[in-house]
């Protein structure tokens, strides 16, 4: 039996935009009011931590109100056919709560935790806060497993690798302007499908077999999944 095709799709703000969860940040370089500094770096921890704790304890509150859509539910559909790969931006949980199975969170996930003295030890969060006092096992206070500003991005080599097999690439909601994320769009072998999908669609170097899509993510994703099927099928 002939190995599934693999299809791995770079996700970003927009697709949870349509949920109702806000971008990271606009032009003012601010993310729901608060300097990102503040909020999404080592220097803001430092600085304030309990203001941190609070934020990261708002957006939680308000990933737990909204749903995925038509675009995160689609592409969980894919894996009836195919190995699919979501990496994503995002550091809510629409994809999995849609359906998907093997996502890679480029940016850390709102709903863990973990120590700021090992990084190695990740809690999962099953409610929405975390207060200062909370502890890890080695008796450290507690910060979002969230990659800040400044930090590395450990999952990027896995992200990497999973670009460089990929039968087909999507890329969603993003305006390709964040590194290293940005970047793996370069990786994708030559001739591969490639699907971009967003109301302003990003600049992306002239390949072949680029399929633009100027549209959100609820009505971009499922358009793209049909073509896609088809090309894989004749493949």
């Amino acid at each position: 039996m002939a190995a599934r095709k693999k299809i791995v799709v770079l996700t970003g703000a927009g697709i949870s935009a349509e949920s109702g969860i806000a971008t990271f940040r606009d032009a003012n370089g601010l993310w729901e009011g608060y300097d990102v500094m503040d909020v999404a770096s080592p220097e803001g921890w430092r600085r304030n931590p309990e203001l941190v704790l609070n934020f990261y304890n708002e957006r939680r509150k308000k990933a737990h109100q909204v749903k995925p859509n038509l675009g995160h539910l689609a592409l969980a559909k894919l894996e009836e056919k195919y190995e699919v790969i979501i990496i994503t931006q995002n550091v809510d949980d629409l994809h999995e709560r849609a359906g998907s199975t093997n996502v890679v969170h480029l940016h850390g996930k709102l709903f863990e935790s973990r120590s700021t003295v090992d990084e190695n030890l990740v809690y999962p969060m099953d409610g929405w806060e975390l207060k200062m006092g909370d502890l890890c096992e080695k008796g450290s206070q507690l910060r979002p497993n969230i990659v800040w500003f400044g930090e590395m991005v450990p999952m990027m080599e896995t992200a990497v690798e999973e670009a460089q097999e990929a039968d087909a690439f999507m890329v969603v909601g993003t305006s390709l302007l964040v590194y290293p994320a940005a970047g793996l769009i370069d990786y994708v072998p030559r001739g591969v499908p490639v699907f971009v999908i967003d109301p302003n669609l990003p600049a992306v170097a002239k390949r072949s077999n680029l399929h633009l899509i100027a549209e959100k993510a609820s009505i971009g994703v499922p358009r793209a999944k049909t073509q896609l099927e088809k090309e894989l099928e004749n493949k």
